[in-house]
């Protein structure tokens, strides 16, 4: 049996590996919930003994390891102090006024500005010294390249991959990655600044590190008041260009009111309401000049802010099986246990990720008794094997069509993954049926990617439109165990109003590889879908669409290869031929409004909406923008006689005020309208 310090020097060589991979985009090496506790065993242990290691992680702040220009931050990034208990925040409170937020999973990123302008952004490394990646913050949505506040300005934030994001990466990308904050710290490593923003990720403001006061006073952005409060000072950063992190106030009685707030988060959580992976949730002070007078202890302020992480409950049951589910291009093993009660849910199934995750767990056989949880109240996890019986077995073929499999080693990470090696398997595609029948593609409610599997391992469905056959199976999917003559009469009746479809839906859910929504938009502002898809398929020249706007040589060359493999258009056209697919008529475009600025402020009637207006504006050359300049052309507001502060500043530097009337009969030819193409 181990002594106290031998067992200290292996839980930081144990904990320091973890925490080395966890934020450098590496695959994991232990579950949130085995690195808390092994964490509190370390400090336990400290504590007993005495014994403290240089490297120990109790004694510093955990660090990516981007390589780069190492740059100092101008004020230290630490970590906080954690709990589980509410009692505790509530101690921690101390009867002040606390705010509560999310605790977001990805990486972060600190963000300089002077005279308006981002100076630098720099990853968090060690907490003193990080990675400056400025050069990728173009690429990465959230982070303003100017501001409306002049002084100097730090803003530390998180960036994020959201889950939808993530599993249209991994759809489009074909890579394997364990989750989306392994994708974001995997992100921050590349050079290529497309790649980075194909990955879309959002960086997310949680704290305003420092601002000058006097800058606030003498620029007309605020007031000394802003500094106070750090309620305030968020509100303040959202003023000037950001969008923070979501936050809500515990008013006192902090002891009355705290839980309630947790509760709300932690419905969030459990609803899925939030679109972000987080692992906790964030306690702060509002009077700002009491958080920084706390003391350094460790690597952490003492109230800088305090760490809430949901207790995870765990209950032991006995494995049955492993189920080996084939979904976009890995076979992935799944536990299939006896059911348990966890977080008020019955839980019989857990993925166990891949092969590297089942040997470091040491996942056994039929009758192995295994410890499970619903991670951050969400995600069945496997976290550990209190006895193991026999072995696991990989399969050698396919589960689904039978064809030989493959285990993959990941050069970087050393990941095993297991891989079906035919391409046409119907399971292999699981994935991306469920982007074609998600909200954002053929909106078919009542799809979710446990019936898809069902109804594709059936032999139902080998091809999007073979969905709109469905009802041929009705009997047979009504006996199925969780269905019904109602349920699967709901089922057939959504999937019979997913057959009016707008075209940058359809589009969207054919899974073409880089076409996510904003590009199939771009690409039908300037074809009709007939037109853009006949097109692609006879294009000689791959960059054809290159010159539409946002698209590039990159994104043009896998939509036209897409279309014009024979056997992707055969499929398109069969799916064609069930729908009535819609399109806004493209603008044309043209050069009416070259070299004009203009503003757009009120009520319009001509358009839709001003953002339709603006598109029309731009789509012939000119620009838009929010507020009267002496760059200003023309200021369009159908009010031209009223007092609001944006006809005052035209009048004042003599900027033109025209109506949409106006407007039309100078640059306009005709209005956008709806288009029944196939009707």
């Amino acid at each position: 049996m181990e002594d106290k310090k031998t067992q200290i020097y292996r839980l930081v060589e144990e904990l320091n590996r973890a925490s080395a991979a966890y934020y450098n985009g590496q695959s994991e090496q232990m579950t949130d919930y085995e690195w808390d506790a092994k964490f509190d065993e370390l400090k336990r242990l400290e504590g007993e003994t005495g014994l403290t290691l240089p490297d120990s992680p109790t004694q510093k702040v955990s660090e990516d390891n981007i390589a780069g220009q190492k740059e100092e931050h101008e004020f230290p990034a630490l970590s906080l102090a954690k709990t589980k208990s509410i009692d505790e925040v509530v101690k921690w409170a101390d009867g002040k006024p606390i705010w509560i937020s999310w605790k977001l999973d990805g990486l972060t990123l600190v963000a300089t500005y002077d005279d308006g302008r981002l100076q630098r952004l720099v990853t968090r490394g060690n907490g003193h010294i990080g990675t400056n990646i400025t050069h990728l913050s173009a690429a990465i949505n959230g982070i303003p390249q100017r501001i409306s506040y002049k002084g100097h300005l730090v803003v530390r934030g998180e960036a994020v991959i959201s889950y939808q994001d993530f599993d249209n990466f991994l759809i489009e990308s074909g890579e394997d990655y364990a989750n989306p904050r392994n994708l974001a710290s995997g992100t921050m490593t590349l050079k290529d600044i497309a790649e980075v923003r194909r990955r879309n990720v959002t960086w997310i403001p949680f704290t305003l590190v420092h601002v000058d006061e006097n800058a606030l006073a003498d620029t007309g952005n605020g007031s000394a008041a802003v500094l106070q409060s750090w309620g305030s000072r968020m509100s303040w950063l959202e003023t000037v260009g950001f969008k923070c992190v979501e936050r809500e106030v515990v008013e006192t009685p902090v002891y009355n009111n705290v839980e309630a707030v947790i509760n709300r988060f932690t419905d969030k959580v459990t609803s899925k309401a939030n679109p972000y992976p987080v692992d906790g949730l964030v306690v702060t002070y509002d009077d700002t000049a009491f958080a920084s007078s706390g003391s350094i202890t460790g690597h952490h302020a003492t109230r800088a802010g305090l760490a809430f992480k949901w207790q995870d409950e765990a209950a032991e049951t006995t494995l049955e099986h492993i189920e080996w589910s084939c979904a976009a291009n890995t076979i992935s093993p799944v536990a299939v246990f006896l059911p348990v009660e966890l977080e008020g849910t019955t839980v019989k199934r857990a993925s166990l990720c891949n092969i590297s995750e089942c040997e470091r767990l040491g996942i056994g056989g039929e009758g192995t008794r295994m410890l499970v949880i619903k991670a951050n109240k969400i995600i069945p996890k496997v976290i550990s094997i209190e006895e193991k019986k026999g072995s696991l077995t990989i399969p050698e073929t396919c589960p689904v069509c039978g064809h030989p499999t493959t285990i993959n080693v990941s050069e970087g990470s050393g990941t095993k993954t297991l891989h079906c090696q035919n391409p046409q398997c119907a399971a292999k595609e699981l994935k991306k049926f469920a982007r074609f029948v998600s909200k954002e593609g053929m909106n078919i409610d009542g799809l979710s990617e446990q019936t898809l599997s069902r109804i594709i391992n059936e032999g139902w469905v080998r091809e999007y439109s073979d969905i709109y056959h469905l009802n041929d199976y009705a009997w047979q999917m009504s006996a199925l165990e969780g269905f019904g003559e109602r349920s699967v009469g709901k089922l057939l009746e959504a999937i019979r109003s997913s057959r009016n479809v707008e075209a940058h839906r359809l589009l969207y859910a054919l899974n073409i590889p880089l076409c996510g929504i904003d590009v199939c938009k771009r690409l039908l502002s300037a074809y009709k879908y007939d037109e853009l898809t006949e097109t692609a398929h006879s294009a000689d020249d791959a960059e054809h669409f290159s010159h539409i706007d946002g698209i590039g040589a990159e994104k043009s060359s896998s939509f036209i290869n897409w279309m014009k493999d024979d056997t992707n258009y055969d499929k398109l056209q069969r799916l064609v031929a069930e729908l009535n697919i819609t399109q806004e008529q493209p603008v044309a475009k043209g050069g009416k409004c070259e070299g004009l600025t203009f503003v757009i402020t009120g009520d319009v009637h001509h358009y839709k909406n001003r953002n339709e207006l603006k598109a029309y504006i731009e789509s012939q050359g000119g620009k838009v923008t929010g507020s009267v300049s002496k760059s200003t052309s023309f200021l369009i507001n159908n009010d031209v006689t009223s007092e609001s502060g944006k006809n005052k500043k035209a009048k004042e530097l003599g900027i033109p005020i025209i109506s949409e009337d106006e407007f039309v009969s100078r640059y306009a030819d005709s209005q956008p309208v709806q288009t029944d193409l196939f009707g």
